[in-house]
């Protein structure tokens, strides 16, 4: 039996992605009264292609248009080849280019080129400038509307789907990137997306991350057809047994609570850069799986990085991200993460051969903790120490997920015994008299405030409560945190700017 595999559009918009793969497997991808209406994509589609030879490719049709370039990349970040879509009569435009971006991004490098429309203007000059876009890649001439070049690009697909090996059979945890939930009727909650690993069978039970939430998979569908079992590259819907539709939403990983991902603020990952090696400045988007996340990136060198999120993603080694700058919107890159959890530190040549090794596949020791800043919180340790009990990790990942809104000592009940434990292992800081938060959050706040008072001269409480988007009641406790810290120094006027290493505002 052929390895399962999943297709992925990409191109610009009106080029004729979903015309295309409505032509192919009869489904129209665009189930959405204003997609219908505007005649454009909005959201993710899926369908079922049979080739000759009698393999059947899962489709995943993403939108064109730049404004959903990021439901573009939720698609893309689970298929193993492209099917690239090129009107005869445009030829390369700008999202032609930036879905190529995310494709190298991704690491996708096999598929092939449809040049469209080819019934309306001669598919020559728009084959050649594809060709310069995606060297290698099949190119063939086509038409929906026509109905011509069909069945030598199914032949073409069928050809290249046949040398690539597939995902099933590669062992690891069952991994499923949550990109639509919803109920139905008499069956209860059903989540789809596509399987990046493991096999997921009917009777599992199965965590939903990042809310640690199980649930039993009281059945299993492939394109509508009833499984007991789907391997991983499969398109697959779940129906989740003993979990509510809004306990979870798309971006969410259903998965294995032992040995699958879970919740990071700090990733190492090697990165290819579209510019070339030159430093990133700014904020970025770091996409990955069905989520994305604002991120500061400090440059380790060897083109190694720590991105440092301001939420938290749920990533594994060896996973895909791709790179987005926040304004202007464009596609700078991907690469692949080293260490989903590791220490927080800065460049040094320990840390390059430790990510060195990491990426070629040896083991390593954890990553040398950089020198803190004074009155900075101690940095999260890259693994679970052993002396830490269940009850106490379940308390620390429920402080990650609280982010900068930590919970009441109160309102934590028993589990608040533990605290005394992670304080120990530096999982946990104390905020104020009533409060602790996660150290990857109080360093996240810590750098929003740097940047802030970098670029305006100051913060204000209000400035941060804006910036945070929470209450005048976490935000005056952070700041408090951070002036007893010393890392902040309070004006008469209620101001806070920077203090100095000697003691006075900088």
């Amino acid at each position: 039996m052929s390895a399962p595999l999943t297709l992925g559009t990409a191109g610009h918009i009106d080029h004729g992605k979903t015309a295309l793969v409505r032509a192919l497997t009869g489904v129209d991808t665009d189930r959405l009264p204003e997609e219908r209406a505007r005649g454009i994509s909005i959201a993710l589609g899926y369908a079922l292609l049979p080739l000759p030879s009698g393999r059947r490719l899962s489709v995943v049709d993403v939108p064109g248009h730049e404004r959903f370039v990021r439901t573009m990349v939720a698609g893309a970040t689970g298929i193993d080849l492209y099917l690239m879509v090129v009107a005869a009569d445009d030829g390369v435009m700008p999202q032609t280019r930036e879905h190529a971006a995310v494709l190298r991004g991704l690491d996708v490098t096999c598929g092939v080129v449809a040049v469209t429309k080819a019934d309306l203007a001669d598919p020559a000059p728009a084959a050649e400038e594809a060709a310069e876009l995606l060297p290698g890649a099949e190119i063939v001439a086509c038409s929906a509307r026509a109905r011509t070049g069909l069945a030598e690009l199914l032949a073409v697909l069928d050809r290249v789907a046949g040398a690539l090996p597939g995902r099933a059979g590669r062992g690891g945890p069952p991994v499923l990137h949550v990109d639509r939930s919803f109920t139905v009727r008499g069956a209860g909650t059903v989540v789809t997306g596509t399987l990046w690993s493991g096999e997921v069978a009917r009777g599992d039970t199965l965590t939903v991350q990042p809310s640690g939430r199980r649930a039993r998979v009281r059945s299993v569908h492939v394109h509508g057809e009833a499984l007991e079992r789907a391997a991983a590259g499969q398109r697959v819907a779940l129906n989740l047994a003993g979990l509510a539709v809004r306990e979870v939403q798309r971006g969410d990983v259903v998965t294995d609570r032992a040995h699958g991902p879970r919740s990071t603020y700090l990733l190492d990952v090697a990165l290819s850069l579209a510019g070339g090696p030159e430093p990133l400045s700014g904020r970025v988007h770091v996409h990955h799986g069905t989520r994305d996340a604002p991120a500061r990136l400090v440059r380790l060198g060897g083109g190694f990085w720590q991105a440092r999120l301001e939420q938290p993603l749920l990533a594994l080694p060896g996973d895909r991200v791709v790179l987005r700058s926040i304004a202007p919107p464009d596609t700078l890159g991907g690469g692949t993460v080293l260490d989903a959890h590791p220490r927080r530190h800065g460049a040094s040549a320990a840390v390059v051969a430790r990510l060195e090794r990491l990426r070629s596949g040896e083991a390593a020791e954890p990553a040398p903790a950089a020198p803190a800043a004074p009155g900075a919180p101690a940095a999260s340790s890259r693994a679970d120490p052993p002396a830490l009990s269940p009850a106490a990790l379940a308390l620390e990942e429920r402080l990650r997920e609280a982010g900068h809104e930590p919970p009441d000592t109160a309102a934590l009940g028993d589990a608040a015994t533990e605290l005394a434990a992670l304080r120990a292992a530096g999982r946990a800081v104390r905020i104020g008299r009533a409060m602790h938060a996660h150290p990857d959050a109080i360093d996240a706040v810590r750098e929003r405030v740097e940047t802030i008072i970098a670029t305006e001269g100051s913060v204000t409480m209000a400035r941060l409560r804006d910036d945070l988007a929470t209450s005048r009641k976490y935000a005056q406790a952070l700041l408090e945190h951070l002036d007893a810290a010393r890392v902040t120094l309070r004006l008469p006027d209620d101001r806070r700017v920077l203090r100095r290493r000697g003691g006075g505002a900088t």
